[in-house]
């Protein structure tokens, strides 16, 4: 074989890796966990601040215990800083809720941070979830303007 030719079936291999890459799966998780499970980042449309823009933008934590787990004094926060902490709270066996930045009214399924400027940053940010006591659950990081969400 030539060296063209080896050079030829390297680059070949890198760029079917590299387009490969992206439809791994993500990251599994433990069974019996409470852990962040998506993150969209980039809501659709024009960033212009609505209630419906702003509720577009969430994180997802999701419960894959046989048990409710309490989340009273949990907090969700981004790479700045910005804290959600949630309220008297108990994430169902199996369930999943979703932490809106806008505002809206609280159910078993949906909370609302009730801020009125975007909280993820479109192209580079990171989640924490904590315990009530400070230890961190949980991190997820996304690095990319190519994609609007990350599954954590």
């Amino acid at each position: 074989m030539s060296t063209l030719s080896i050079r030829t079936a390297a680059c070949a291999a890198a760029v079917a890796g590299a387009v490969l890459v992206p439809l791994l799966p993500a990251q599994a998780h433990a069974a019996g966990s409470v852990h962040l499970h998506k993150i969209y980042y980039d809501s659709p449309g024009t960033d212009d601040r609505s209630t419906r823009s702003l509720n577009a933008e969430y994180v997802q934590i999701k419960n894959s215990t046989s048990r409710g787990v309490n989340l009273r004094g949990w907090t969700l926060t981004d790479a700045s800083r910005h804290k959600y902490t949630f309220g008297t709270f108990t994430l169902g066996a199996g369930k999943t809720v979703t932490v809106r930045t806008g505002r809206g009214k609280d159910s078993a399924s949906t909370k609302y941070q009730n801020r009125r400027a975007y909280v993820w940053n479109n192209d580079r940010d990171t989640a924490t979830l904590r315990k009530s006591s400070g230890s961190r659950v949980d991190t997820c990081s996304y690095n990319s303007t190519r994609y609007d969400y990350k599954n954590c």
